[in-house]
């Protein structure tokens, strides 16, 4: 069976989380992290020597990264729904995951880490108004993408692209003091995600 390292209310996580929810797997989970067993102990390191979750083992595969591991598990279940096997269609996905990881987590540090969580180095007022400002003009290519009326990112049907975007768009909804310029394509978003039990359960579900 698979298992999952790492504590449910990570964001890293809570993606692998909604991924495996919306493909029905079984998984265990061992909880560690911030509140839990700390990832510096060598049994966990010996996974992963980076020190950070989430961790998937299954068998005797073990990955770390977020977005890799939702690539693994789509390929491995054959989601091609998810994940296409096409080059060109699995390419509309890919950019939007890698669009995430590179160029919006700074962004989300700086507005969540620093002017949420109060978290050093991120708590300082120009990393605060950066990644605010940041955060907005992300939000604001989302909004682009979906204006024409496709219902998500990739097109018409959900994929991975929608994984990673999603936790970011609900985070952005869930910040407080942070002036919101409208954007109804993205609130459509929002909800239409919203409709999905394992978003539900797993990213919209009373957390940040």
């Amino acid at each position: 069976m698979l298992k999952l390292l790492g504590r449910s209310d990570a964001y890293n996580v809570r993606k692998v989380l909604w991924l495996l929810g919306e493909l029905g797997l079984p998984f265990e989970q061992e909880a560690w992290g911030r509140g839990h067993r700390p990832t510096s102990e060598p049994e966990f390191l010996a996974l992963n020597p980076l020190g950070t979750v989430p961790v998937l083992v299954d068998g005797p595969v073990v990955l770390r990264e977020s977005h890799v591991i939702l690539r693994y598990l789509a390929a491995r279940e054959r989601a091609t729904h998810l994940l296409p096997e096409a080059p060109a269609a699995r390419a509309l996905v890919e950019q939007w995951m890698d669009w995430v990881a590179y160029d919006m987590t700074l962004a989300m540090k700086g507005a969540y880490l620093g002017g949420k969580l109060g978290l050093d180095p991120w708590r300082e007022p120009w990393a605060v108004a950066r990644g605010r400002a940041e955060y907005a003009q992300g939000m604001g290519r989302i909004e682009a993408a979906l204006g024409g009326g496709q219902p998500y990112l990739a097109g018409e049907g959900f994929t991975l692209a929608d994984i990673p975007a999603g936790f970011l768009v609900h985070r952005w909804f869930s910040l407080q003091g942070v002036e919101r310029p409208e954007m109804p394509a993205l609130a459509r978003y929002y909800e239409r995600l919203s409709e999905r039990p394992a978003y539900r359960a797993h990213v919209r579900n009373g957390l940040a």
